[in-house]
C-alpha cells in the first residue's frame, strides 16, 4: 500500500488527494479546570449528646477504591490513597505513544505525532473531582472521562463504537466520508455537527459546542493541520497519530490510546486482545504455504509509479499474508516514488496486482483503456486484479481506510483469501473487489485484444 493510502488510513481527510506529499507540526496549551467536588450537607443537630455519640461510635468513613474505571462518573471524596485507575492499558505493538499511571491522573505522550517530527506531545489525563497535579504547568491537561467528543477522522469512529462511545461524539471534521450506519444516522437525524478541518477548521463552532475533546491527527503542513488553531483558542485537542505505525497491530492499537481519555481501559484491552489473537492465528495458518506469489501494489500516476516500500505497513500486511512483495529488500517505510519504466521491470513479473487506487475501475478494458503498458502484465493477462473499493460511499469514502485500521484480522483475511483462497475458503472479501475483465467476460482475457478494441 502506498503512502498515499497510508494517510488516507490516516485520514480520511487525505483520501482523495496524493498524500504521498504530507509531512508535520504542532502546538500545546493549557485546559479546564477540574470539577470541584460536591460539599456534604451538614447533618441536623438534635442535642450535643448526640453529637458527642455519633462521633464516638461511628467515626467518617473511608472512601472506598473502585474495582473498576470510573466511566461515567467523577469521584465525590477525594482520597489521596486510592488508585482511581484499577484497570490499565498496556502498550504491545504501537510504538507511537506511551502511558504512565499515577493514582489519580495518568501521562500520555505522542512520541511521532507525524512523520519526520521533531516535536512529541504530552497530555495529563486527570480523573474528573480530584486535583489538578503539581508541576504540570505547561502540559495539555484534560479531564476523564470526556463526555462530549469531535472525532476530526473517521478512523476515530471504530475506536468510539468497539469502546461504546458513539453517544459522546457531537462532531466531526466532515460529514462526507463516514460509512459507519450509526453515525450517519445521527448526522441524518441532526444530531452531530460538522467544523470542517485544517487551517479552516470553525474554531468559533467549535467553542460554541464545548467539547470535552477533539482528536485529530497532524501532518506537519498548516494547510491540513487543525491542531494549531484549536490550541490557540484553549480547546482540549490532542493528536491521533495511529497512521505512523508501521505495522497493523501497532495501528489497531491506538484504541487504547482512544481510551485512556474516557477510562475504557478494560475494553480496549479486551477489544485489542481479540484483533490481535486472530491477526496471529492467521499469520500461523499462513505459514504452511510454499508457494508465495508475487504481489504488485499501487498504481502509476503518469509517468511515476508510487509503491510501498518494503518496510511498510502494507508490505508487512502481504508478508503476513504470504505473499512475495516485489519491493521487499527495500526497507523504507513510505512510498517509493519510480518512474514508470523502473516500476513496469517489476511489475510485468507479478502474479497478483493489487491497485490500490482512489479511481473506480470498472473492469480491465477500462484500466487498460486509462493506460495501455499495463497490458503485458501477467496479472492483468491472469485477470488477477483487486482495488481495495468494496466499501465505499456515494462521497467517495472508503471503509477500508475507516473501519479497516481497526480490524486488521480483516485486513489480513482478505489478503490471506486473495494469495491462497484454499485457505480460506468460507471468507467472503471484506474491503477488496476484483476487478472483472469486462461485462459479461470471464476473469482470464486476451490483454491485447482488450486494449485494440
Amino acid at each position: 500500500m502506498s503512502r498515499t493510502a497510508s494517510i488516507t488510513t490516516l485520514k480520511h481527510r487525505f483520501s482523495f488527494a496524493a498524500t504521498a506529499f504530507l509531512v508535520a507540526a504542532l502546538a500545546a496549551c493549557g485546559a479546564p479546570t477540574p470539577t470541584p467536588a460536591p460539599t456534604a450537607t451538614a447533618p441536623t443537630v438534635a442535642s450535643t449528646a448526640t453529637v458527642v455519640a455519633a462521633a464516638t461510635s461511628a467515626p467518617a468513613p473511608t472512601p472506598t477504591a473502585p474495582t473498576v474505571n470510573l466511566t461515567e462518573q467523577c469521584v465525590e471524596t477525594y482520597d489521596p490513597a486510592v488508585d482511581y485507575f484499577p484497570e490499565k492499558v498496556t502498550v504491545e505493538d504501537a510504538t507511537g505513544f506511551t502511558v504512565e499511571y499515577f493514582k489519580h491522573y495518568k501521562v500520555v505522550t505522542v512520541l511521532q505525532p507525524w512523520a519526520g517530527a521533531k516535536e512529541q506531545f504530552k497530555y495529563v489525563i486527570v480523573q474528573c473531582g480530584t486535583p489538578k497535579p503539581e508541576g504540570i504547568e505547561n502540559a495539555l491537561v484534560i479531564e476523564a472521562p470526556a463526555n462530549k467528543v469531535i472525532a476530526m477522522s473517521t478512523t476515530h469512529l471504530p475506536h468510539l463504537e468497539k469502546l461504546e462511545l458513539l453517544d459522546r461524539l457531537i462532531g466531526l471534521d466532515s460529514f462526507l466520508y463516514v460509512n459507519n450506519p450509526r453515525v450517519r444516522e445521527m448526522i441524518q437525524a441532526g444530531g452531530l455537527i460538522e467544523i470542517g478541518s485544517g487551517a479552516e477548521v470553525n474554531v468559533e463552532k467549535t467553542i460554541e459546542a464545548q467539547p470535552d475533546l477533539v482528536m485529530t491527527y497532524g501532518v506537519g503542513d498548516p494547510q491540513y493541520d487543525a491542531h494549531p488553531k484549536l490550541l490557540e483558542a484553549k480547546i482540549p485537542t490532542v493528536i491521533n497519530a495511529e497512521y505512523v505505525e508501521g505495522t497493523p497491530l501497532g495501528r489497531a492499537e491506538w484504541i487504547k490510546f482512544t481510551a485512556l481519555f474516557f477510562n475504557k481501559e478494560g475494553k480496549a484491552q479486551e477489544e485489542y486482545a481479540g484483533m490481535k489473537k486472530r491477526y496471529l492465528a492467521l499469520v500461523e495458518k499462513v505459514k504452511q504455504v510454499t508457494d508465495k506469489p508475487a504481489v504488485l501494489q499501487g498504481i502509476a500516476m503518469k509517468d511515476q509509479w508510487f509503491v510501498p516500500g518494503g518496510g511498510s505497513y502494507a508490505a508487512r500486511l502481504i508478508r503476513d499474508a504470504g505473499g512475495d512483495y516485489l519491493w521487499a529488500d527495500d526497507n523504507s517505510p513510505s512510498s517509493l516514488p519510480l518512474s514508470f519504466e523502473a516500476a513496469y521491470e517489476r511489475a510485468v513479473k507479478a502474479d497478483v496486482w493489487l491497485l490500490a487506487s482512489f479511481q473506480r475501475f470498472d473492469s480491465l478494458k477500462a484500466l487498460l483503456e486509462a493506460e495501455p503498458r499495463y497490458a503485458e502484465l501477467a496479472a492483468v493477462k491472469n485477470g488477477r486484479v483487486w482495488n481495495y473499493d468494496k466499501r465505499v460511499n456515494e462521497n467517495g469514502g472508503n471503509d477500508y481506510f475507516e473501519s479497516g485500521v481497526t480490524s486488521p484480522d480483516l485486513l489480513l483475511a482478505d489478503l490471506v483469501k486473495i494469495l491462497h483462497p484454499e485457505l480460506l475458503p468460507e471468507h467472503e472479501l471484506v474491503f477488496w473487489r476484483q476487478i472483472p475483465a469486462a461485462s459479461g467476460t470471464s476473469q482470464k482475457l486476451d490483454a491485447d485484444r482488450i486494449v485494440s478494441r
